[in-house]
């Protein structure tokens, strides 16, 4: 949670002062750029890590890696901040320790948890997540209207009692030999094979990443809050957190609520909620309004979260849980920072408005065509009844999950 808090926090700092330099949204796209550009490299060793080594461990690392990123960005800001370079190369930094730590995050939670509470443990910890998702653009608006480098000084500090925290755990997972032989090219690529040839899994997280692909706005509020809704660095903070407010509701409602029957449907279904409202919110001329469309679309989304981090553990065997999240890391990072360099080329081309209308009516369209292109997927009921999908003696993936 502290991490988050920082990232955030920094975020907003970031957006406001890259497109304060030279006024260009295509300079927002630039930095999800950069933030992406390390994953095709990184995601799969990364993920092999996450299953060869403690995952503690490996989520240290990348966290301390964030810290020295806040460090950086305090030092640049102190410079003056007139040259957006810095800022790419240090988004690049944070890209690197994403690559790094997501795997093993995202693979510690079910080696901790029983499966039957797997689901209400991942809506407790997107509802400590959305918090701090509330919070840090909250806060680091009000600090940056105060004074810049007080956002990336308390970042720093969020980021260290992070690492703090992570160490004190319990290793959780210990290190394996993967099938019992060295590490291989052919091992490093067991996780993409299991998603190609899962249809529930393979049509979840691409599903994902289409849809937050072309239906992102978040990349694009610096624009909307200092030229449509003129309400300044204070009211941008305040643009970042109404998504997570409404996921926060949305997350709070699982934990009580659990999905119990529908789950395929309901997930194609959000998504294509979610478009709705990122049309809403490009058409939207007053601050209420839109940040009534960010947080519904932050609500819809979070149910679509919650959704696809379920299935994916329940399909995948614990000994490729590292791999196969790695894989949808590379999707959702794709989609969100990959995402936010189209949103930032669509806007420097059409303006940022057209941009965003016409990527919700897109969005819209993919959950349609997910329903024809990954039946299986659609016809998903129970989540419950999921089941592993095993590697056979050779190494191959087969499917064991049912597909009605």
């Amino acid at each position: 949670m502290a991490t988050a808090i920082a990232i955030e926090m920094s975020f907003v700092a970031i957006g406001w002062q890259v497109y304060e330099i030279r006024g260009n949204p295509l300079d927002l796209g630039l930095v999800g750029l950069a933030m992406f550009a390390p994953l095709p490299l990184l995601a799969l060793p990364a993920g092999h890590l996450a299953d060869r080594y403690p995952r503690r461990t490996v989520l240290a690392l990348a966290i301390g890696l964030d810290a020295v990123v806040a460090i950086g960005l305090l030092l640049v800001t102190r410079s003056g901040a007139n040259q957006t370079w810095p800022f790419f190369a240090l988004a690049f930094g944070t890209g690197v320790a994403s690559a790094l730590g997501a795997p093993a995050g995202r693979a510690l939670t079910p080696s901790l948890v029983p499966q039957a509470m797997l689901v209400r443990a991942l809506a407790q910890r997107s509802v400590a997540f959305q918090l701090s998702v509330i919070g840090g653009p909250a806060l680091g608006g009000l600090l940056f209207a105060v004074r810049p480098e007080l956002v990336y000084g308390v970042a720093t500090a969020f980021s260290l009692l992070a690492l703090a925290a992570v160490l004190a755990l319990r290793a959780g997972r210990v290190g394996v030999r993967i099938g019992g032989v060295s590490p291989n090219f052919r091992s490093l690529l067991d996780g993409v094979r299991l998603v190609r040839r899962t249809p529930v899994l393979l049509g979840a997280i691409s599903l994902d990443l289409f849809a937050v692909l072309f239906g992102g706005a978040v990349a694009l509020l610096p624009v909307f809050a200092k030229d449509v809704l003129e309400v300044g660095p204070a009211g941008l903070g305040i643009l970042r957190s109404a998504p997570a407010a409404g996921a926060l509701l949305a997350a709070i409602v699982l934990v009580r609520r659990p999905l119990q029957r529908h789950a395929g449907r309901t997930l194609l279904t959000v998504v294509a909620l979610y478009g709705l409202t990122i049309v809403v919110f490009g058409l939207s001329e007053t601050m209420w309004l839109s940040l009534v469309a960010l947080a519904a679309g932050g609500g819809v989304d979070m149910v679509s979260m919650v959704l696809r981090q379920t299935i994916l553990p329940l399909v995948t065997p614990d000994e490729l849980r590292g791999r196969v999240n790695a894989v949808e890391m590379v999707f959702i990072s794709a989609s969100n920072e990959l995402g936010a360099f189209e949103s930032g080329v669509a806007a420097a081309l059409v303006g940022a408005v057209p941009a965003v209308v016409i990527g919700g009516v897109v969005t819209v369209g993919i959950a349609v065509a997910w329903t024809r292109f990954f039946p299986a997927l659609a016809r998903v009921d129970r989540l419950d009844e999921l089941r592993p999908t095993f590697c056979s003696p050779g190494g191959n993936p087969q499917e064991r999950i049912p597909t009605a």
